[in-house]
């Protein structure tokens, strides 16, 4: 006659826990990982979220946009939507100066950034407070309370509906952030390093681009892309001082599809998914210089 042995008691008189705890239990800094995971995948997704709306906007038709309720998925797919806006040529009048604007104004910003920041950091002089009080006092001014002098200036100046003076424009208010972020890293680099570099023979020019610019890479990156992303959204100056349809950038064009007589949702929506394209491809192609600018030129 076979006989079953009962659990052995614990010291406080209860049955011992049956089975092994998981690999959830054990590890703390898994179930940390874990639980970090999902957090940032929320976060991520609230920031994503209005992006995902403007898609599958794009993909409805007008008047589905406008139904209610609304519904998440279009109910009828409208693939053409792009080709239509791609072929505006409107649109490629608007996403031309836009491009031309926002290149523009980076490549003005980072050349004089990059000197001002530099000798304002590494050199003092008779001035150099002023002038970075000077430079923190432009930044406190925004666009919208200068635009009617800056209309009259571009006026005499014969410079209304032209390029120039939004290119002007947009490297002026965005040049003193630029020149604090650079004037930040230029300062955190070690006197040694520069002095190092002198003593083997190299001018002032040679240790600016060969020794400084590669230390100070994420920061150049980040003055890069602010610059082009203000330019890229700037709305106000734009709207005042271009005139002509067709040399209007994209922030002041795309309201022409919605007007009081007739509202195209699904073309502004479409042309604004192809709005945020270039952004992202910049984003793509400079993130791997910002991470390896960290290291680069520390090491010789």
């Amino acid at each position: 006659m076979s006989t079953t042995t009962a659990p052995a008691p614990s010291a406080a008189g209860t049955p011992a826990p049956q089975g092994k705890p998981t690999a959830y239990n054990r590890d703390p800094k898994r179930r940390k990982r874990i639980l970090m995971a999902i957090g940032g995948a929320l976060v991520a997704f609230v920031f994503i979220a209005p992006y995902l709306v403007m898609v599958l906007d794009s993909l409805r038709t007008s008047s589905d946009v406008k139904s209610t309720p609304p519904s998440i998925l279009p109910k009828v797919w409208q693939w053409d939507t792009y080709a239509q806006i791609l072929g505006d040529e409107r649109f490629l009048n608007w996403l031309k100066t836009s491009l031309i604007v926002a290149t523009g104004s980076t490549v003005i910003v980072i050349l004089v950034a990059i000197p001002a920041a530099f000798m304002t950091a590494r050199h003092r002089f008779p001035g150099r407070g002023l002038f970075l009080l000077l430079v923190l006092v432009t930044q406190m001014f925004a666009p919208t309370s200068l635009v009617v002098g800056l209309y009259r200036q571009f006026f005499e100046l014969n410079m209304i509906n032209t390029y120039g003076a939004l290119i002007l424009t947009n490297a002026a208010f965005n040049l003193a952030f630029a020149i604090w972020i650079l004037h930040g890293f230029f300062s955190s680099i070690p006197l040694e390093v520069e002095e190092a570099a002198a003593l083997d023979g190299a001018s002032r020019w040679q240790i600016l681009r060969r020794v400084m610019l590669p230390l100070t890479l994420p920061g150049l990156v980040t003055a890069t892309i602010f610059t082009f992303i203000a330019a890229w959204n700037e709305y106000v100056v734009a709207l005042t001082l271009m005139i002509d349809d067709d040399k209007k950038p994209l922030t002041v064009g795309m309201r022409a599809y919605i007007t009081g007589y007739e509202q195209h949702w699904d073309q502004l929506f479409a042309a604004s998914v192809i709005a945020v394209v270039p952004v992202v491809i910049l984003f793509a192609i400079i993130e791997k210089h910002l991470v390896g600018g960290l290291t680069a030129g520390s090491v010789k």
